[in-house]
Formats: C-alpha cells, sequence, structure tokens
C-alpha cells in the first residue's frame, strides 16, 4: 500500500488503483496523507517551492500527528526548503563525496591514523 501511495497514480495497475480506492475511501486519515504526499511530491518534481507555504497550512488542518512532526521541523529551515525545491542546484555531488569519505573512515576505525585515511581518500575511486 505504501507504494501505491508513494508512486504516481498513472503507473499503477487497474486492480492496484481499485484496492488503493477502496482502502482510501475506508479511511479518511489515509487518504488526506495520501493527498499531502502526492501534492508534495508534484512540489518536488515540478520544482514549485513557491507552493511550500500552502501545503505546510494544509497539512496543520488535518490530524496528522506525523505530518504535523514533518511540517514543524521544514519549517524551521523553510527558506532553505523553497530554495531547494525551486533551485535547479543541488549538493548531490559533494555529499556523495562526504558520503564515501564517511564509510572509508568506518571501515578504519582503531586501524590507523590520519594519513592512512588521508592516503585512502586520494586514492580511492
Amino acid at each position: 500500500m505504501t507504494r501505491w501511495i508513494l508512486s504516481r497514480p498513472e503507473t499503477l495497475t487497474e486492480t492496484e488503483q481499485l484496492r488503493l480506492k477502496a482502502i482510501l475511501a475506508n479511511c479518511p486519515e489515509l487518504n488526506a496523507l495520501t493527498g499531502h504526499v502526492r501534492s508534495f511530491a508534484q512540489m518536488l518534481t515540478e520544482r514549485q517551492g513557491e507552493r511550500l507555504p500552502q501545503w505546510l497550512d494544509a497539512v496543520r488542518q488535518d490530524d496528522l500527528p506525523s505530518l504535523h512532526s514533518l511540517a514543524a521541523g521544514i519549517d524551521r529551515d523553510r527558506n532553505a526548503v523553497i530554495a531547494g525545491l525551486t533551485l535547479p542546484w543541488n549538493s548531490g555531488v559533494v555529499e556523495g563525496h562526504v558520503n564515501r569519505i564517511k564509510m572509508l573512515k568506518r571501515q578504519m576505525f582503531g586501524r590507523a591514523g590520519f594519513p592512512l585515511l588521508r592516503k585512502r581518500v586520494l586514492l580511492y575511486r
């Protein structure tokens, strides 16, 4: 069911669409959650960060505590989130390098000091 909610509706089979529709008809909270998830996904894929304040207001109006927590977290750094949902630039490459360095560091934990870590970072591809 989670996959059905997170997938684009047009990619679901007819059977999956019917089953999801039946489930959502019986659970208003899940129906509201699905609407918010799909609305956020649309903002993300279509770079519509200017819609974020309206999305946050809509989330706060529903009785979905887990989404309220997410909305509060997003609100703490609203400008950065709007920029991330709007601008074409991202720090994906940098984050990939940081992740690789952390992985190397974990592999070497307790084995050697900084000189070996430096050598592995510079020689690892």
